[in-house]
């Protein structure tokens, strides 16, 4: 014992004098080259998809914490609404549509960020609530009143996004992405008022496409 431990000593005094730094640390990595760079950016984004095999445009945000120019961790969301649908099967005017959201935590890895033309990789895993809304014609019915929009039926889902983008340097705290995503989703069922026995099964995973503008420190 009493040789292993002077072998030891004897090894660390001459790791230390070789390179103070040789063993890096996250948190005390403060000399020279290993300084830890911290930056982050808001993002607005702006993508076409499809919602049930319907058009659909989702809007949304994104804020993130930068490390060392390569990975982000932050929270993003979107919201949605897909086009209207006239039901065929129902005694009253109606048009349904769907509209919802979801978000979560987003982790971005990011390859080459300081080149001008770069790739990254977010995923976003979290959830979100789609809703089954009517615009009930009561004019048909009630002559003085105008269209009203309401919500049948709403659920709660559980989402998961990978996407590919790539992003352009435009300055120095400007970025404009260009991506595609596939939207995972769990299962959903939406009932109608006037039909109780039916439900709307909606397909809400898919491909979308789209950009965003990101602003901040990279």
């Amino acid at each position: 014992m009493m040789a292993l431990l002077t072998v030891t000593i004897g090894m660390t005094q001459e790791d230390k004098s070789k390179n103070d730094q040789e063993f890096k640390t996250i948190f005390n990595a403060n000399k020279g080259d290993n300084k830890i760079i911290h930056g982050g950016y808001g993002g607005i984004m702006m993508n076409y998809t499809q919602i049930d095999n319907k058009d659909a445009f989702l809007a949304g945000i994104r804020g993130m914490w930068i490390i060392n120019h390569g990975i982000g961790i932050g929270i993003g969301g979107y919201g949605f609404a897909n086009e209207l649908r006239f039901d065929q099967n129902s005694n009253n005017d109606q048009d349904y549509y769907l509209a919802g959201g979801y978000g979560g935590l987003t982790i971005e890895p990011i390859i080459m960020a300081k080149q001008p033309v770069h790739v990254s990789f977010p995923v976003l895993i979290g959830a979100g609530g789609v809703a089954l809304i009517n615009d009930y014609n009561w004019s048909t019915n009630y002559p003085d009143h105008n269209n009203d929009y309401y919500s049948e039926d709403a659920e709660a889902f559980f989402v998961v996004e990978p996407g590919i983008e790539v992003e352009f340097n435009m300055v120095k705290f400007f970025r404009l992405a260009i991506g595609g995503y596939y939207r995972f989703t769990s299962n959903v069922n939406l009932y109608q008022w006037d039909n109780p026995e039916k439900t709307i099964s909606p397909d809400l995973s898919g491909f979308s496409v789209g950009m965003t503008l990101k602003f901040g420190k990279f």
